[in-house]
């Protein structure tokens, strides 16, 4: 039996250790002071090289080395000289078209300006704009007022909610000065209320059936009311929003960040407060939503916009810079750490819409931008997976395809179809007789003339699974959580098509989704491409999942009952854009695609078949092409929702065409 110690001598052990614990404290606290008393040193000895002749002498040198560090970056970025010119040309382009179009030369003049007065509209739109005032700069503010009193439409409010300190009387001074404006209204609160109580002042004070949504330093274009009347009338929308630019210094025409946006991609807003400025919306929609919540402080606009555009019927995107967002050293537009708080208010504003749509995710910060999220949907369900793999010999590539499946998903659940196409080379048979062994393979042959959209069709009446994952053979798994990454949006009720990030063996961009209209032929191309794999792309698209018209058929994955809904693939296209005509017909059907960056695969694009050459294979792309664009005539017209048509057709890095 164990002998028990006296409480005596265990009170003496543990007065032992509490006093051996105790002086490691002290001598840690020590050891503390005298590095603060070297830090001061260090401090001072710096100070004094900095105000000293060599480190002048040195200035130069310091440049330089700035320089280098740069460039070294942007090269990791861009991947290659060659990448950074493509950025600098696109820089180039964004630069003269801010100059040309997009600034103080956009503004109606004279004329225009009494044209769109004096227009008449079917509708009564009386817009009520909120302006929260807190110790705003004159200058700033007086800038703000004057471009709200410079619209060319007149049936405005303004709403001046004031939660200044003592220090800043001068705000509430001006404001009454301004006053001689019946339409603009002010009140003084008592006791800063934040934001979001700041601005819920503000709505008391409005009488409009619509509201509108602007920052105290802010600037507004003198037709943007007038716009967004027009689109309320001409498109019935309960919610309405522009695009946007960031500027610095005194004037705008010193834009900073051109921001072209998407039409409304709830996917893309979940990720990512895109819409922001300017917003204007139905007065009706707050009955639903409530007003502006104090809890979101920081990230109040992203909340508030979640709740308005989910319960809105018709959100509508005006392609137009009409809101010129100030950059300064205490905002946002500058720099995030100025307002810590808004990362983790923007997390629970996404969160908290989540949970009333009944969906539930794990939020994270990305690489982007604080505020610019990843979702990791928590998945419903574990369901068979059927993967597609179309091959005609090309041993090598499809068990490197095949291995790195096997040997690097962590969901298992899945089934693999290999479909056997006119194979020639015998080691490509022997191949199959050995993979046949393992439990999840199967190969079924299909004995017709290549036609990707038959081969898949026939391979799918072999399938046994819920979802099906179309593959190309020459691809290869980087991503382990690639199919949970997929399944996460396929398995939403709201969602068709859904496709990976897809690199080159260089490390390039091959796909990162698809926009119609794009290219040469007019068709559809890939945005981003051959960007190096660690680009933000633009606006940080690269680093979030977003909705998009298309995604490769080189990985795509869709739920067993969407593809039976839409017919399947169309026969008709043999070779090309059979991938975009199916998730052209998915999006018919009122479903969203979607793009994720989070499941990666390198592709050796069209390794297995061959680029399309020589004239036969030429003459068979160009009228795929053609009968392509006579089918979805409408759609191309229209543009693409998800791609601005600020966007030049001609790039893929979302360079700005000029007009």
């Amino acid at each position: 039996m164990k002998k028990v110690q006296p409480a005596e001598e265990l009170l003496e052990y543990y007065k032992s250790l509490y006093e051996s614990e105790q002086k490691k404290v002290e001598d840690l606290e020590s050891q503390l002071e005298e590095s603060e008393k070297e830090i001061e040193e260090l401090k001072f000895h710096l100070d004094r090289i900095k105000g000293s002749f060599v480190w002048r002498l040195s200035k130069p040198f310091r440049g330089a080395l700035h320089v280098y560090e740069r460039t070294r970056d942007r090269l990791r970025r861009y991947g290659n000289v060659r990448g950074i010119l493509r950025k600098i040309r696109s820089k180039m382009r964004e630069k003269k078209a801010a100059s040309r179009i997009h600034g103080t030369k956009s503004f109606p003049g004279p004329e225009e300006v009494q044209r769109q007065r004096k227009e008449k509209f079917p509708k009564d739109v009386k817009i009520s704009i909120l302006v929260p005032l807190y110790n705003t700069p004159e200058n700033f503010l007086r800038e703000m007022i004057d471009s709200v009193l410079w619209q060319t439409y007149q049936n405005w409010e303004l709403c001046l909610a004031d939660g200044s300190d003592d220090a800043h009387e001068y705000v509430g001074e001006i404001c009454r000065e301004y006053q001689k404006d019946t339409r603009i209204k002010y009140k003084k609160i008592t006791e800063n209320l934040g934001i979001s109580g700041n601005t819920n002042v503000c709505l008391e004070l409005a009488t409009g059936n619509f509201i509108g949504l602007f920052d105290h330093d802010d600037i507004l274009h003198p037709s943007v009311l007038y716009e967004v009347v027009k689109v309320i009338c001409d498109k019935n929308a309960d919610y309405v929003y522009t695009d946007e630019a960031t500027f610095e210094g005194k004037n705008i025409n010193n834009m900073i960040v051109l921001h072209f946006k998407p039409d409304y991609s709830i996917d893309t807003l979940r990720a990512n407060n895109y819409i922001c400025h300017f917003s204007v919306f139905d007065v009706k929609l707050l009955d639903k939503t409530g007003l502006f919540r104090s809890a979101y402080d920081g990230s109040q606009d992203h909340d508030l916009i979640l709740r308005l555009t989910t319960a809105a019927k018709n959100v509508q995107h005006i392609p137009k810079i009409l809101y010129y967002w100030r950059s300064h050293k205490n905002s946002v537009a500058s720099d995030i750490n100025a307002k810590t708080y808004a990362i983790d208010a923007a997390k629970r504003a996404v969160q908290d819409h989540l949970k009333q749509c009944g969906l539930e995710a794990k939020i994270e910060s990305t690489r982007a931008f604080p505020t610019i999220f990843r979702l990791k949907y928590k998945l419903t369900a574990e369901p068979l997976i059927s993967i597609l793999i179309p091959n005609k010999d090309h041993k090598e590539d499809l068990s490197r395809c095949i291995d790195s499946i096997i040997n690097k998903s962590t969901y298992q659940n899945f089934e693999i179809i290999v479909i056997e196409n006119n194979s020639a080379e015998p080691e490509i048979f022997d191949y199959y007789e050995v993979i046949k062994k393992h439990p999840q393979i199967r190969v079924v042959t299909y004995e017709g003339s290549f036609n990707y959209s038959a081969i898949n069709n026939f391979g799918v009446t072999f399938a046994k699974g819920e979802y099906l994952l179309f593959l190309n053979n020459d691809v290869k798994v980087i991503t382990r959580e690639w199919i949970e990454e997929l399944l996460m949006y396929a398995q939403r009720p709201d969602v068709g098509a859904v496709g990976c990030k897809l690199y080159y063996s260089d490390n390039t961009i091959q796909h990162a989704g698809i926009v119609i209209g794009l290219g040469a032929h007019r068709a559809a191309g890939h945005t981003h491409y051959k960007e190096p794999k660690q680009n933000l792309g633009y606006m940080g698209r690269l680093c979030y999942a977003q909705n998009v018209t298309a995604v490769t058929g080189a990985c795509l994955f869709v739920s067993r009952s969407i593809y039976d809904e839409v017919g399947g693939l169309d026969e008709s296209f043999a070779v090309a854009l059979n991938d975009v005509d199916f998730c052209l017909k998915i999006r018919k059907k009122g479903y969203l695609n979607v793009f994720t960056p989070f499941a990666e695969l390198y592709h050796y694009e069209s390794k297995s078949r061959g680029l399309e050459d020589d004239k036969a294979k030429a003459e068979r792309y160009n009228e795929e092409t053609a009968r392509f664009r006579d089918k979805w005539k409408q759609e191309l017209e229209a543009g693409d929702p998800y791609y601005n048509k600020n966007f030049s057709l001609d790039y893929s890095d979302y360079s700005l065409k000029l007009e």
